[in-house]
């Protein structure tokens, strides 16, 4: 387990002060110096998602398959579950690492924190270059005008939303499709019985963290669920 959990959550204080409790947290980790692609991997971990959440801690070794060749990959994890709580881990290097930081989570009922995961990533690209977040999930219960919003910030720091969706639920799918529209990203929906879509689909975002467009149009030469992201993207 990372420092950062060790020694407590960025779990948000009550009032105004929510996002500032978060991010204030994530400012104290030190900031990388590698060089190599950074990328924000952002999971819904309320009580709807145990399947998928055991589904991504088998599959989130993809991303860091895909990168080698263009420098690696660094990758912090962030989840939200219960009414208030949202934890960011450190950057981590390597699919086993971010693997045990998982392990460790259990998921909780609760509320959708979509707006947390937004601000929190402008603040880490405010500190270090990040290419992409990646958020995985299958609700929004938040307003859809402050997530966008929030969703403009990463546009100043020229961070991508790649926006994962389980299921078909509209309301959820024009909210995540327009965070992906704002900032240049993407979206797609997958279901639970499509394990080996969400796995391109990751190794796809890794290959653009890693990489930038060049890489991501030399993954979709061979890759459907890359070229159908590159088309979308800007």
């Amino acid at each position: 387990m990372s420092q950062r959990e060790q020694n407590g959550p960025l779990a948000p204080k009550a009032g105004d002060d929510q996002i500032s409790a978060f991010v204030e947290a994530a400012r104290a980790a030190p900031v990388p110096a590698s060089g190599r692609g950074r990328l924000i991997f952002a999971l819904d971990a309320t009580m709807s998602r145990q399947p998928t959440w055991d589904l991504a801690i088998e599959l989130q070794s993809r991303m860091f398959q895909v990168t080698a060749a263009w420098g690696g990959l660094d990758v912090q994890l962030v989840y939200f579950r219960g009414m208030n709580e949202c934890r960011a881990s450190n950057f981590v290097s390597g699919g086993q690492g971010l693997a045990a930081l998982m392990s460790k989570i259990e998921v909780r009922g609760g509320k959708t924190q979509i707006r947390k995961v937004l601000s929190h990533a402008a603040d880490e690209a405010a500190r270090a270059k990040v290419a992409a977040l990646v958020y995985v999930g299958d609700a929004m219960e938040e307003n859809v005008d402050d997530l966008c919003s929030r969703a403009g910030r990463l546009v100043l720091y020229g961070v991508k939303a790649f926006m994962f969706q389980e299921g078909d639920d509209a309301s959820t799918s024009r909210a995540y499709r327009e965070i992906a529209r704002l900032t240049g990203g993407a979206y797609c929906a997958f279901d639970a019985s499509s394990a080996n879509r969400l796995a391109q689909l990751l190794r796809a975002a890794a290959a653009y963290a890693a990489g930038g467009r060049t890489a991501l149009e030399k993954h979709a030469l061979e890759n459907a669920e890359a070229q159908l992201l590159l088309k979308q993207m800007r």
